[in-house]
């Protein structure tokens, strides 16, 4: 790109000066690397997209802030009802309801997240196409909305246990945010990929519910893992999801002895995601406006 600076008032009877263009380049950043300054001066765009994301799912709603409620808690009921009374999957010492309530409060944030953040750079095109900002702002705007649901969902897991008569234990109580972190990174790496490809490629958003459905069944929501052959058990913490449920089973409902291997097994699972799924948005995010 190319400026023509305008030229400088002579004094009389002296030329003009003539001033030489200005090439002005602008450069990809690298990757993986994030301008955290230019983040941060982002931040009210970030809060005005969370927010609106917010006012938009319940705008309209006749239960409003309920259905993140309704939600897990029918699916607890439901699958009370046929994995265990009628399918005989037992939960040990821990109350089915409970055992099945604790793998869907994590579960619905990852899979509500990540599917918030697979559609969050379509949904966004008008915006896109339009204004610049880092374009990394939309997919996590998109996974963080989903906290509000966590919480309000977590108020019916408290009136579990208070119902149960389960005492959580210290470990649980301090590892209860970080496996919803771990949570977080897992469904934002995840996310950020499908999003990326869902700028090319619009059969995204049909292929990630079902894929997100399938991948249900390879969590340990409904199911304990000690139903799994113990030389199997690793390849079932790959699925970052597995340790964080069964880690808070264990610290919170006394289900067990933390398995900390396997622990780091789904840990580095879910920062590999969170590399991979950057390093791809990123490289692909400067063709977002020719593909959107």
């Amino acid at each position: 790109m190319e400026l023509e600076e305008t030229k400088r008032p002579s004094k009389i009877g002296e030329k003009p000066i003539e001033s030489k263009p200005i090439e002005l380049v602008i450069e990809p950043q690298r990757a993986l690397k994030l301008n955290f300054r230019e983040l941060w001066s982002y931040r009210e765009l970030f809060y005005f997209f969370a927010w609106r994301d917010i006012k938009v799912r319940y705008k309209q709603t006749a239960f409003g802030a309920a259905w993140a409620i309704f939600q897990p808690f029918v699916t607890m009921v439901v699958f009370t009802v046929f994995f265990n009374r009628v399918a005989g999957i037992k939960s040990g010492v821990i109350p089915y309801a409970v055992f099945s309530y604790t793998g869907l409060l994590f579960w619905n944030f990852f899979s509500n997240a990540l599917l918030g953040c697979s559609n969050s750079m379509v949904s966004m095109q008008s915006v896109i196409t339009k204004i610049y900002f880092p374009r990394v702002i939309a997919p996590f705007s998109a996974t963080i909305v989903n906290v509000v649901d966590f919480g309000f969902a977590f108020l019916i897991y408290a009136g579990l246990l208070v119902y149960y008569r389960i005492t959580p234990g210290i470990l649980g109580v301090l590892l209860f945010l970080p496996m919803l972190f771990l949570a977080f990174i897992a469904a934002t790496g995840l996310g950020l990929f499908f999003s990326a490809v869902n700028v090319r490629y619009r059969d995204v958003r049909f292929i990630t519910p079902f894929l997100i459905s399938t991948f249900l069944f390879l969590t340990p929501v409904i199911y304990p893992v000690s139903m799994v052959p113990a030389r199997f058990r690793w390849i079932l913490y790959l699925n970052p999801m597995t340790g964080v449920i069964q880690t808070v089973r264990n610290s919170t409902l006394g289900e067990g002895a933390i398995q900390w291997g396997m622990l780091s097994i789904s840990v580095a699972s879910a920062v590999c995601a969170l590399v991979v799924g950057l390093i791809y948005f990123r490289r692909q995010e400067r063709s977002f406006a020719d593909f959107i």
